[in-house]
């Protein structure tokens, strides 16, 4: 339905798709892509994010920054973390990762009350101070020996007759990687914004490194 409209007549989304088709397009030895996925709905994104792969599995370099947390762990061969100008961190997704430990298990009560108890439980297992956060009702802390630790858990938490709304073990996320290394989350950009569809938000940013030798 675009095909007869002139391209000053396209939406913000559509002249982001059409800018990263012409940067593609040549397939270059080496690409820069400064938040490409900005303004892009799931389905542009996934789009974007298999052309990355198929660049890069073709032989391109490709350097890009990204405030999106899950799109930095799905494309990065390696990322840097930039705060405030500065590189504090450069590393594979997997290094970063294990920077703030391995396993962890995580527990939601169905109660505000239980939080203590479950607590309690997490620390015994886990032999270290668990993170709580209140207003989600959720207890976390790191393990080693996963299977053991949530059998012992979710046995404590039945003989303390504390209900459960959710436990299960989990990897870190980058995000955890991020609000460890910086104090705060990522700012993810915001949605289009004027006629170039490419709102922004102020904060640090991440740059992911991704890719084949050039």
């Amino acid at each position: 339905e675009a095909a007869d409209k002139g391209v000053k007549e396209f939406s913000g989304g559509m002249r982001r798709r059409l800018d990263l088709a012409t940067s593609m397009i040549l397939a270059p030895q080496v690409l820069f892509l400064d938040e490409p996925t900005t303004g892009l709905d799931p389905r542009g994104r996934n789009e974007v994010w298999e052309a990355v792969r198929s660049l890069v599995a073709d032989g391109t370099t490709v350097l890009l920054t990204t405030q999106y947390m899950d799109e930095a762990d799905k494309l990065a061969d390696r990322i840097a973390v930039i705060e405030r100008g500065r590189t504090i961190a450069d590393d594979t997704p997997a290094a970063l990762k294990q920077q703030i430990g391995g396993d962890q298990i995580e527990v939601v009560v169905t109660e505000p009350a239980d939080l203590g108890t479950a607590a309690g439980a997490v620390a015994r297992v886990a032999g270290a101070e668990p993170v709580t956060d209140e207003e989600n009702r959720r207890v976390s802390a790191p393990v080693t020996d996963r299977v053991s630790a949530l059998t012992e858990v979710v046995r404590t938490l039945q003989e303390e007759r504390v209900a459960v709304e959710d436990i299960g073990l989990r990897r870190p996320t980058l995000d955890e990687v991020f609000l460890r290394l910086t104090g705060h989350r990522a700012e993810e950009p915001e949605g289009p914004d004027g006629p170039e569809g490419q709102g922004r938000s102020e904060g640090p940013e991440e740059t992911e490194k991704q890719g084949a030798a050039a």
